[in-house]
């Protein structure tokens, strides 16, 4: 398939700028994928779309404060940093703006949230063929427990802030409540609906609620850039699953109970999995750069509730596999179903309403 298949107008205006005023009161659109039928919903209606037995799987995942400001301590320019891969302690692989000023040797000295310079301070010592540069960190033992206090949330570009107070809300709204797991650089948004009460109000309703972690990175909200999907390169992300989830799962794929996947991240773990275990979920951690485009055919999730992502994104595209598996029409039914979404004035991407594919 092509990847300008995957595109679409989203006029700006719906980029969602801000979260709904309560988790639960952003709107549901609710797609069945066996006669294309929309229904429009608030997220609390999710309890009306679910069967006692059913399995509701969520990823865990905890953003970390991944972005981090500094100054060039001979020339006193600015750098922004973005946290993106763990080497060892104290040494990431990182994406670095102005990257033309950040040459081999370069040390940085990074502000704390106050804006004052801090203790802590990075050499670059490496570059690879991404442009990204590998920084080894120092005045601190362990850079994530710096984080706190230097670091700030890592919002994707599209979220406009010019304010320390939105910021400060942020660190709040732009993680899950049952986030656990530190790693993530990128929220597992759809997971950003749900409050604790409706958690409880969903086992009270005889659903298996249970976790795995996928650490989400950068690569996650990159649009596809070659010109077709069979020539684009996945990245890999961090994946954990537990015995007591891998046990739940088993148990009901045998009796025929419907799993619900919260996320493409949560999809792709399940998925990842199952394909190298004859369909069967087994605990441990481990990589997947698993790319699921139409035709595919699911071998975990019945259920998915996702947001609305992004043109050209792989998130997209799983999504549009997801509505039709094994066939490639799902292309037309989640791009009519955004289309509709559009016309309705839905708000879009991570800080924007829900979608649920049945």
């Amino acid at each position: 398939m092509r990847t300008a298949d995957f595109d679409y107008f989203l006029p700006l205006e719906l980029i969602a700028q801000t979260p709904s005023a309560e988790r639960d009161q952003s709107r549901l659109l609710v797609l069945q994928r066996g006669n294309g039928r929309i229904a429009h919903r608030h997220f609390g209606a999710l309890l009306e779309y679910l069967r006692p037995g059913d399995l509701l799987v969520l990823n865990n995942s905890r953003v970390i404060p991944a972005r981090l400001r500094g100054v060039n301590a001979k020339s006193g320019g600015q750098f922004e940093v973005l946290l993106l891969k763990e080497n060892c302690l104290n040494d990431w692989w990182v994406m670095l703006r102005p990257g033309k000023r950040a040459r081999l040797g370069t040390q940085i000295i990074f502000r704390e949230a106050n804006g004052n310079v801090g203790r802590v301070r990075a050499t670059v010592i490496d570059k690879n063929d991404e442009g990204h540069r590998r920084l080894r960190f120092i005045g601190t033992s362990n850079l994530n427990e710096s984080l706190d206090t230097i670091g700030e949330v890592p919002l994707p570009p599209y979220i406009l802030r010019t304010g320390s107070g939105e910021l400060i809300q942020d660190r709040k709204r732009y993680q899950t409540v049952y986030a656990q797991s530190a790693g993530s650089v990128a929220a597992p948004t759809a997971g950003l609906h749900f409050t604790q009460a409706l958690l409880d109000a969903i086992r009270s309703r005889g659903v298996t609620v249970c976790f795995l972690t996928l650490h989400v990175g950068l690569g996650t909200f990159a649009p596809v850039k070659t010109e077709t999907l069979a020539a684009h390169a996945m990245h890999h992300e961090r994946f954990e699953v537990g015995v007591e989830t891998a046990r739940a799962i088993n148990e009901a794929k045998r009796s025929s109970r419907r799993i619900i996947a919260v996320g493409t991240t949560t999809t792709r773990v399940l998925e990842s999995v199952a394909a190298e275990n004859q369909g069967q979920l087994i605990p441990g951690a481990g990589r997947t750069n698993i790319f699921i485009y139409p035709p595919y055919q699911f071998k975990i999730a019945d259920a998915l509730l996702t947001n609305f992502h992004l043109p050209r994104s792989t998130l997209l595209m799983l999504a549009s596999a997801f509505a039709a598996p094994n066939e490639t029409r799902g292309r037309e039914l989640i791009l009519s179903a955004y289309a509709e979404a559009v016309r309705k004035r839905y708000r879009f991407f991570s800080y924007g309403d829900a979608m649920l594919i049945l």
